[in-house]
């Protein structure tokens, strides 16, 4: 069985009495795209930098393409890295700026040229050899420091918030473009953001951090519909989280007896007893305006709406909740002080413990 593209192995990162990385371990497999997501601060840009090299971890390894690298300096692993301003040359050609790594490495010329030609095939950037960075645009230039990574062909990408400085329209059609890209070479890539948006468009897998720890790691699905804790719920899309004790548990069904009046029902396979105090988080685009024939219905009032195309957006007061709503546009838009039924399914309630863990 062959070895894991990347490794850590309770990985510590300490400066002095602040710890940035707590015991992480995570195993990236060959040709995948993995996201670091989280808050700024949680660690995600600590562990990227200690792949590259440029810190060293006061505990834990780190291994890439099979070999420990924990005191293999950042010229001697073989890895691509993308930063979040890109940092090309400004007076070498892109030919240059491409060429660079394989320069340092000793490679021949017509290599160089021939591998150069191909990696602005990739980026689709062909015939731009003899510009410098300046005449490109902010998104030719993103492709630019994409080229030059792959060009030496690493064991893995590394790609730091690298889209953050375009503004929405290109930061959209670059994600589809890396991704693109990534897939096509088949190269292991880790990506670093704070944009949920990015993470779950762009990632096999996802490990979403928190104060140096990994709250919860999974594929975007996973990790939106079944969030692990109460920050992933919170920080990953938009929740609702409606506060209560459980009334009873069995058969797959658990009933939750909401604080602030009235009761849910949850499917679920235990782990929770009556009196136990528990939170149901419902996604936002769970939640149908109108009800249906949900098992689950609150009644409401539309405080808020917004239009956005395809979907509204709405918040409902029910009760003592302010609940955040989004459905497709299926007829009309509901308005502002009109009375209505919001209904889920047991299915898509997510029951955290008293301590904010999802219950197993």
């Amino acid at each position: 069985m062959s070895s894991p593209a990347v490794e850590l192995r309770a990985v510590t990162l300490a400066y002095g009495a602040f710890t940035a990385v707590k015991d992480v371990s995570l195993i990236v497999d060959k040709g995948k795209f993995v996201t670091l997501l989280g808050p700024s601060g949680c660690g995600k840009t600590t562990i990227l930098r200690a792949l590259a090299g440029l810190v060293t971890p006061t505990s834990g390894e780190i291994h890439i393409a099979g070999r420990r690298v924990n005191d293999v300096p950042i010229h001697k692993r073989n890895i691509g890295l993308v930063f979040q301003n890109y940092a090309l040359f400004p007076h070498k050609t892109i030919y240059d700026n491409v060429a660079f790594g394989l320069k340092y490495r000793g490679t021949a010329k017509g290599e160089i040229a021939r591998k150069v030609k191909r990696a602005l095939d990739i980026v689709r950037l062909p015939g731009v050899e003899k510009k410098v960075p300046s005449e490109l645009s902010g998104g030719q230039q993103q492709r630019i420091a994409l080229a030059r990574a792959i060009v030496i062909e690493p064991d893995v990408l590394l790609l730091d918030e690298p889209l953050s400085a375009l503004d929405a329209n290109l930061r959209e059609e670059m994600r589809t473009e890396i991704k693109t890209i990534q897939r096509e070479v088949g190269i292991t890539t880790i990506f670093v953001t704070h944009d949920q948006e990015e993470a779950l468009a762009m990632s096999d897998r996802i490990v979403v951090m928190n104060h140096g720890v990994v709250e919860q790691e999974g594929t975007p699905e996973d990790v939106y519909n079944a969030p692990a804790s109460r920050f992933v719920a919170g920080f990953l899309g938009q929740s609702n989280l409606l506060e209560g004790k459980v009334k009873s548990a069995a058969k797959g069904k658990t009933i939750i007896a909401l604080d602030a009046g009235g009761a849910i029902t949850v499917a679920s396979a235990g782990g929770v007893k009556p009196g136990d105090k528990v939170t149901i988080v419902v996604r936002a685009q769970k939640i149908i305006v109108g009800g249906g024939a949900a098992a689950n219905v609150l009644k409401g009032r539309v405080l808020a709406t917004a239009y956005l195309g395809g979907t509204a957006s709405y918040v409902v007061e029910a009760g003592k909740f302010k609940l955040n709503v989004i459905n497709p546009i299926a007829g009309r838009v509901f308005r502002e002080g009109e009375a209505v039924n919001l209904g889920f399914a047991p299915e898509d309630g997510v029951l955290l413990d008293a301590g904010g863990r999802r219950v197993q």
